[in-house]
């Protein structure tokens, strides 16, 4: 039983790391674009107007997908709380950093000197 919960949290988790790698990826690409939009209108030497509805499209994309990576951060939490609740707590997904805020590797808190 143990192996099938350990399978399927995997399964999950490698889900919703690439998810996360996705959301991250379109952050940074859409970024990318609303910065690239102001430059290229001014070395074109063309007036504020032209392009000004896409720019603001743009950063409206850019604030979607915020919202979108704070869901997916909110779904890791809850899919870490599921993870305790299947008695998986001390298993380790992914070779990524610690979560901010989470014990150290023992799973105990430490005294710091």
């Amino acid at each position: 039983m143990l192996k099938e919960r350990r399978q399927a949290a995997e399964t999950v988790a490698e889900a919703l790391f690439a998810a996360e790698k996705a959301i991250d990826a379109a952050i940074a690409s859409t970024a990318t674009l609303a910065a690239l939009m102001p430059h290229s209108r001014q070395a074109a030497n063309l007036s504020a107007i032209v392009g000004q509805d896409a720019l603001m499209s743009a950063i409206n994309t850019m604030q979607a997908l915020g919202v979108a990576r704070e869901g997916i951060v909110t779904t890791h939490k809850h899919l870490t709380v599921a993870q305790h609740d299947i008695g998986l707590a001390r298993v380790s997904f992914g070779d990524m950093a610690e979560k901010p805020g989470s014990p150290g590797p023992s799973g105990h808190l430490t005294v710091a000197a």
